[in-house]
C-alpha cells in the first residue's frame, strides 16, 4: 500500500471508529433520558445522572492526552471504546438496580469514554497529515468534527426509536455489540505506534503549553461556555413553559440543530473560502465578533415584544451556522498549533478547556435563566462570546503547525 492511500485508509478507520462511538454516546443520552422519564424520575433526577458524564470530561481531557503520548493514541482510542462498552453493559441491568448513584458511575464511565475517543481521533489527524498540508489538514478535522456532531444528533433519534423497538436492556445489548465490532476492527487495522511520543512526558508538562496553545484554551473556554449559557437549559425549558412546547417537539428542534450544526462544520474550509490556506487569527476574531452580535439581536427582539418562537428559531439556526464556523477554525488551530511529537498532550489540554466551558455554560444557564429570564442568558453569551473573540487577539497571525 503506496504512502498517500495508506495514509487515507487510517483516516478512514479512525473516523469510522469515531462515528461509531459517536453514534452510541448520542443514542445512550436519548436513552437514559427517556427511559429514567418512564421510570417516574423528576427532571433534577435525570441531569444529576449527567452530572459525574460532564465532571470527569474534564480530568480526562487533561490525563487522557498524557496517558497517549506514553502509550500511543490507538490504545487510548481502544480504552475509551472499552470503557463505553462496559458503560452499556452496566446499565443493561434489571431496572431494580438502576439507582441514581450506579447510573451515575456508568456515566462517568461514559463520559471518560468519549473524551478518550475524541481526543484520540482528533490527535491522530495531526500524525496522519504531513505538515505542509495544512489545508488538507482543516480539510480533514472539520470533515470528521462535522460529522461528529452531525452523528450525534442522529443518535438522538435512533436511542429513541431503539427504546420502542427494542426496549431498554436490548437496546443498550444491541450498541454494545456494534461498539464491540468497530473496536475489533480498530485493533486490527490501525498502527500499533500510532502518536505515541518519541520521549515519555512527565505529569508536570500537562501544564507547560506555549502561549498560543493557552489562549487558543481560553477562547474556547469562553466560547463554548457562551453556547451552553443559553442553549442547554435555559432554552428548552423556555420553549416548554414560555411556548408550550411537548418534550418530543423540543427534543427534535434539538436533535435537528445539532445535525444541522455538525453538518456546517464539515463545511467550513468550503465557507471560509481558504480550504487551501487555512483561516488563522484574523478570521477567528471576525467570525467570533460577528457570532457576539447575534445573542443580542435575540435579546432585544424578544424584550421588544417580537414573535418569540419565530426569533428563537430564526436565530437558534443563525447562532448555530456562525458557532459552527467558529468551533470548525478552533478545531483546526487546535491541531495546527499542537507539537507534532506529544500532540495528545496539547490537545487533551485543549479539551479540557472545552469541558470546563460546558460546565461553565450550563452552570450559569440554571442560574441566570431561574432569576433573570432568557434575555438575560443571551446578553451573558454574547459577552463570553465576545470575550473569546478578543482573546484571539493575542493569537498568532499565522499558524505554528510543529
Amino acid at each position: 500500500m503506496t504512502a498517500p492511500v495508506q495514509t487515507l485508509h487510517h483516516y478512514a478507520l479512525v473516523t469510522g471508529c469515531y462515528w461509531a462511538f459517536t453514534l452510541t454516546d448520542g443514542a445512550l443520552r436519548m436513552l437514559v433520558v427517556l427511559y429514567f422519564h418512564q421510570l417516574g424520575y423528576s427532571p433534577l433526577a435525570i441531569a444529576s445522572l449527567f452530572l459525574f458524564y460532564e465532571l470527569f470530561g474534564v480530568v480526562t481531557n487533561l490525563t487522557g492526552g498524557w496517558l497517549a503520548a506514553r502509550v500511543g493514541l490507538n490504545t487510548t482510542m481502544h480504552l475509551g471504546m472499552a470503557l463505553q462498552i462496559a458503560a452499556l453493559a452496566m446499565l443493561a441491568v434489571d431496572s431494580l438496580y438502576l439507582t441514581i448513584p450506579y447510573v451515575m458511575a456508568a456515566q462517568a464511565l461514559s463520559g471518560i469514554a468519549k473524551d478518550l475517543n475524541k481526543m484520540s481521533a482528533k490527535s491522530s489527524i495531526k500524525m496522519l497529515v504531513p505538515a505542509a498540508a495544512q489545508g488538507r489538514l482543516y480539510r480533514w478535522i472539520a470533515l470528521l468534527t462535522g460529522s461528529k456532531n452531525a452523528l450525534k444528533g442522529i443518535g438522538f433519534f435512533l436511542g429513541a426509536a431503539a427504546l420502542a423497538a427494542l426496549g431498554f436492556k436490548h437496546a443498550l445489548l444491541a450498541m454494545a455489540a456494534v461498539l464491540a465490532l468497530a473496536l475489533a476492527l480498530a485493533l486490527a487495522l490501525l498502527p500499533r505506534q500510532l502518536g505515541k511520543s518519541r520521549r515519555k512526558p512527565k505529569f508536570k508538562q500537562l501544564f507547560s503549553k506555549s502561549r498560543p496553545i493557552n489562549r487558543l484554551s481560553a477562547t474556547r473556554l469562553f466560547l463554548f461556555g457562551a453556547r451552553d449559557t443559553w442553549f442547554v437549559v435555559a432554552l428548552p425549558v423556555y420553549l416548554q413553559t414560555a411556548l408550550g412546547w411537548e418534550h418530543t417537539r423540543v427534543g427534535a428542534l434539538l436533535a435537528l440543530w445539532i445535525i444541522g450544526y455538525g453538518a456546517v462544520q464539515a463545511l467550513a474550509p468550503a465557507i471560509t473560502g481558504r480550504a487551501a490556506a487555512p483561516p488563522g487569527r484574523d478570521a477567528l476574531v471576525g467570525w467570533g465578533l460577528a457570532l457576539a452580535g447575534l445573542p443580542v439581536g435575540m435579546a432585544l427582539s424578544l424584550a421588544a415584544g417580537f414573535d418569540a418562537q419565530a426569533t428563537l428559531i430564526i436565530g437558534l439556526g443563525l447562532f448555530g451556522v456562525l458557532f459552527a464556523v467558529n468551533s470548525s477554525i478552533h478545531s483546526y488551530l487546535i491541531i495546527a498549533y499542537a507539537r507534532a511529537d506529544g500532540v495528545s498532550l496539547d490537545v487533551g489540554f485543549y479539551y479540557m478547556a472545552n469541558a470546563a466551558g460546558r460546565l461553565l455554560g450550563t452552570l450559569l444557564s440554571g442560574v441566570i435563566y431561574q432569576y433573570l429570564g432568557l434575555p438575560a442568558c443571551l446578553l451573558a453569551a454574547a459577552l463570553l462570546v465576545t470575550a473569546a473573540a478578543l482573546l484571539s487577539l493575542q493569537l498568532p497571525r499565522a499558524q505554528v503547525p510543529a
